[in-house]
């Protein structure tokens, strides 16, 4: 798995196209302000250590938020950051499941549609921080 995380001053996101057919019809547009923003590539060999990947990319993804305590965590699918790729099926259900826990840990969690090409808007703080990316 791969993360590029980024402490966003604010973040907007709009379907654009839709990528795979069986993902649900999404339209709209979303803002967040002050979040942890989160693009995510899940890659194949992922499917076999699914419990590790988990676990890690939960506490990266905390780790950066709490360094600014921020409690809007937004996270994107992002399947260009790898040239390994795991399936839609896996690749969702994780970014779920990604999303139920830090939930459940206090966070306010958004998803981009899955299954889309989207839009965004994103406005990062300075700091070198701010910028990171992760390989689990």
């Amino acid at each position: 798995m791969k993360l590029l995380m980024f402490q966003a001053k604010r973040f907007c996101y709009r379907p654009f196209s839709k990528t795979l057919e069986q993902a649900e019809d999404a339209s709209g547009e979303e803002e967040v302000p002050e979040a942890a923003v989160v693009f995510v590539h899940a890659e194949a060999e992922d499917e076999q250590r699914r419990s590790t990947v988990l676990t890690k990319a939960l506490k990266n993804i905390k780790w950066l938020a709490n360094k600014r305590d921020l409690k809007n965590i937004v996270l994107h699918s992002f399947t260009h950051l790898g040239g390994s790729t795991a399936s839609p099926e896996f690749a969702h259900g994780l970014l779920e499941e990604v999303a139920e826990r830090l939930r459940q840990t206090g966070y306010n969690v958004w998803l981009t549609p899955f299954g889309y090409v989207c839009e965004w808007e994103l406005s990062v703080y300075g700091e070198s921080l701010a910028k990171v990316f992760k390989e689990i």
